[in-house]
């Protein structure tokens, strides 16, 4: 399922407010400044800074 290109370029990582890359093949939107990701559950992203999951997989 891939996101509406207008929705990416408004959303940001609710840590530091800078913006996201969305990788569809895993559903996560990654904060590669902090190493960190925000799973997408059916096409809807999850964007709670505690729901954040570390990035790259460990």
């Amino acid at each position: 399922m891939s996101m509406d290109p207008k929705l990416l370029e408004v959303l940001a990582c609710p840590r530091d407010k800078g913006p996201l890359e969305y990788i569809e093949e895993e559903q996560v939107l990654v904060n590669p400044r902090l190493k960190i990701a925000y799973r997408i559950d059916d096409g809807i992203p999850v964007m709670l800074s505690d729901e954040a999951i570390d990035w790259p997989k460990k």
